[in-house]
């Protein structure tokens, strides 16, 4: 069955985006991504809805492996170049973090690698960060904290193969 959505009136938006907001803290991140894709149905450079809308997606990864490509995608939609940077950062790092939380075979790996690869956006963030916003740091902090407090969160370590036996 296909609905043909309603669309919001722009005066409407900044209530919209303190529901979605509000929703997010509720733990209800479809409910949050929805009415952010609402909000940019109207104002489709809205930097708090596409921010939101981030952060909502990040918070279904433990749930939703699609909702990873979905928060990659639209990163790219921020204007701000440090906001780029950043969020992917965030987003490196809480999938990291859900695999962690699903305690999948090979996660710690897999979560050491892409923690390892948000502390690297954050640190290209912190090259361009705004006067008096430290946040990349923090994230970046965070990340090492995390490694540094589970030692199961290592890089790959290969292994030697066997030699070829060549006749």
């Amino acid at each position: 069955m296909h609905f043909e959505f309603k669309v919001l009136s722009l005066d409407a938006v900044p209530r919209a985006l303190e529901k979605a907001v509000r929703y997010r803290l509720l733990n209800e991140p479809g409910e949050a991504e929805s009415i952010c894709r609402d909000v940019l149905k109207v104002d489709p450079e809205n930097p708090e809805a596409i921010a939101t809308l981030l952060l909502a997606l990040t918070d279904q990864f433990d749930h939703d492996p699609g909702a990873v490509r979905r928060a990659l995608d639209t990163v790219s939609r921020l204007a701000d170049e440090y906001e780029r940077l950043y969020y992917t950062g965030l987003i490196h790092e809480r999938r990291a973090k859900a695999v962690l939380k699903n305690r999948a075979l090979g996660g710690a790996t897999r979560a050491y690698e892409w923690l390892r690869e948000a502390m690297t956006f954050y640190d290209r963030a912190e090259t361009i960060r705004p006067e008096n916003n430290d946040d990349a740091l923090l994230r970046w902090n965070a990340c090492a904290r995390l490694i540094m407090s589970d030692s199961h969160l290592a890089p790959a370590v290969e292994e030697p193969g066997e030699p070829l036996l060549l006749e």
